[in-house]
């Protein structure tokens, strides 16, 4: 029978952990030292013990002695070849030689990766040759000092010898091998948690990252808003002025007490921004959340309806879900579109204004979303449809708040005000985040058209 390979688990490291790099079987220095001690005491009983079995039965003590040195010394092997140790140890058990050979080969057998019923089968025979040899013995020192001890009493006592010799080895060789497989199991359950800590550090880092992107798009956004709005009517102002200047000075002045006060009202815009911005970057400051996106775009008046339209390519309506849970509850209102709408009117636009519906707050968040939408919408007819007439349409409806900017086509070369091309993706990202439906595009008289809807029921 070949035991080439056993091995008792948890008394090996891995050789590599450890300075030593080990001798033949032996990973550690005191794993040696172990083996070596118990077999030189096997040995030393085995030659004492053997010296005298041999001189009972008439052989010389010296072989005896000899042959119980090597028996004794084989407890050396136990790591590398338990099932051979024990097969030795059952061996000489007639000798009555080999009690340390005999327990610590079981114990070693029981606690190796050896399959168990091998470990029964092999305590079994240790068993009976050792209830029959302390058998023969007891009943034999009876017999010579004339006792009146019955068989049976004989037979008990020679069993309870067996079982103390054979069992405990095994019974504690089988617990230490279950407790190192039951350490060798947790250490793998917290290796596999510590791979999963590091797996959620790093999806959670991912997680930042991306919010950290999805905030300075709104901050770039917002900014946008801000600035390309007034900035835009401040260059029609000082177009208009400088036209103006020689010929009506009075016209002139107004347009320049207008322009100053576009800039005044852009520069408290932007305090208000940041300041905003400011106080929503603290510590307990949720990240922001994109809604689920649904399919559908929305058209002005009449009921939602669902597809795409316009050249530029429009886009679905999002699936109902709450506002961005990082953006402020402050901004302009739907109150303040007719002064929107009055400051565009100022700049030489034609811009017409048509609310339909019952008018109700419909929350900070979605107004300012589409008060953003009307604005950028008419930043960019005043960008790139010069002289164009605009026609803005509010709607309130039961669930949702709708608006629809359109524009006929432009009756004047555009001027050169630079343009990020950034104000559709801005004003999608706007509603979609409501969970509401966006669509832009041309119109066929070679116009344009943008519509919102945002849900209020959130």
């Amino acid at each position: 029978m070949s035991t080439t390979g056993a091995r008792v688990p948890g008394e090996e490291a891995e050789a590599g952990a450890r300075s030593w790099s080990g001798l033949w079987w032996w990973t550690r220095r005191r794993s040696v030292a172990l083996d070596v001690s118990l077999a030189a005491a096997s040995a030393l009983e085995s030659a004492f013990e053997g010296a005298e079995f041999t001189t009972k039965v008439g052989i010389p003590s010296g072989l005896g002695a000899l042959l119980g040195l090597l028996v004794g010394a084989m407890l050396v092997l136990r790591r590398r070849w338990p099932i051979a140790v024990v097969l030795v140890a059952i061996a000489v058990t007639p000798a009555q030689t080999g009690l340390i050979l005999s327990m610590v080969g079981f114990y070693t057998l029981a606690a190796s990766e050896v399959p168990r019923r091998l470990t029964v089968l092999f305590a079994a025979m240790s068993g009976v040759g050792t209830m029959a040899v302390a058998f023969v013995s007891i009943e034999s020192s009876v017999r010579h000092s004339s006792s009146r001890l019955g068989l049976p009493l004989v037979l008990a006592v020679s069993i309870l010898v067996a079982v103390g010799l054979t069992v405990p080895p095994v019974l504690f060789g089988l617990y230490v091998r279950a407790r190192r497989r039951l350490v060798e199991t947790l250490r793998d359950r917290a290796d596999g948690l510590e791979r999963e800590l590091e797996l959620l550090a790093e999806k959670a880092a991912e997680r930042a990252e991306r919010a950290r992107a999805a905030e300075r798009a709104r901050i770039a956004r917002e900014m946008h808003d801000v600035v390309a709005h007034r900035v835009s009517l401040m260059v029609v102002h000082a177009a208009a002025l400088k036209s103006v200047a020689l010929k009506d000075p009075q016209k002139a002045s107004a347009s320049a007490e207008l322009l100053g006060d576009m800039g005044r009202q852009a520069l408290t815009e932007l305090r208000e921004m940041l300041g905003v911005l400011r106080s929503a970057s603290g510590p307990g400051t949720a990240p922001p959340r994109a809604a689920p996106v649904l399919g559908g775009a929305v058209d002005l008046p009449g009921p939602a309806a669902s597809g795409a339209t316009g050249a530029s390519g429009a886009v679905g309506a999002s699936g109902g879900g709450p506002a961005p849970g990082h953006e402020a509850d402050t901004g302009p209102s739907l109150a303040e579109l007719a002064q929107l709408v009055q400051e565009s009117r100022a700049a030489g636009m034609g811009v017409e204004l048509a609310v339909e519906g019952e008018q109700r707050p419909c929350g900070r968040r979605i107004e300012a979303t589409v008060y953003r939408v009307v604005q950028e919408a008419l930043t960019n007819v005043r960008k790139h449809a010069v002289g164009a007439r605009a026609q803005v349409r509010l709607a309130y409806r039961e669930a949702e708040v709708a608006v629809l900017i359109v524009n006929g086509p432009a009756e004047a070369v555009a001027a050169a005000l630079p343009s990020g091309g950034h104000g559709l993706t801005g004003m999608r990202e706007r509603v979609t985040a409501h969970g509401g439906g966006f669509a832009a595009g041309p119109t066929p008289d070679g116009g344009f058209r943008v519509s919102a809807m945002v849900p209020t029921a959130t």
